[in-house]
């Protein structure tokens, strides 16, 4: 009987520790930089790149780190004077979990704890839920930043189907966009 409860007990507090790992983390980000310390893009257009340059611009002191961005994102930092020494433009990811998972040990290596999160308002959802997994796990906080849009929010499906992609990154490495190729 007593063997029985210290293992409820023992499961109960090993729920409760991986439940508030992610939190803690980003709490502890959170304190240790307190304010942004990058800006990063998520590509898909819709007027983000032209958010991030007036940000940019309101904070000379930031990088930018455009992830799957457009080429006209280019002429847009150009056209507002942004050095080209403060941009990154990556284009590994094909989607919005691979828009965080292949810029996740990046930023660490730079020891970014602290970004903005520049996409569009009917995204913002699905890519907070994104990022707290991803960035969450390795101590980086996120600020959102968004893109007013005439777009429909996205749907919960969406948001449950990367929910459990960033859940399979976590645990293999692995996003599953190649099984999405694959089936069309």
């Amino acid at each position: 009987m007593f063997k029985r409860f210290r293992l409820r007990l023992l499961t109960l507090l090993a729920i409760l520790l991986g439940l508030s790992y992610i939190p803690t983390r980003i709490a502890i980000a959170r304190k240790q930089a307190p304010e942004p310390q990058l800006i990063f893009v998520l590509g898909g257009g819709n007027g983000r790149e032209r958010l991030a340059t007036q940000l940019a611009q309101q904070n000379p002191e930031l990088k930018v780190w455009v992830s799957s961005g457009a080429a006209e994102g280019i002429l847009e930092f150009a056209s507002a004077n942004i050095p080209r020494s403060r941009l990154y433009f990556d284009h590994r990811a094909s989607d919005t979990v691979t828009n965080f998972t292949t810029v996740v040990q990046d930023l660490k290596y730079r020891n970014i704890q602290h970004v903005y999160v520049v996409t569009s308002d009917f995204h913002l959802a699905r890519a907070k839920t994104i990022a707290t997994i991803v960035f969450g796990t390795h101590g980086i906080a996120v600020t959102p930043v968004t893109v007013e849009s005439q777009e429909p929010r996205e749907s919960p499906i969406r948001i449950a189907r990367d929910f459990g992609r960033s859940l399979l990154w976590l645990s293999t490495g692995r996003t599953g966009a190649s099984l999405g190729q694959r089936l069309k």
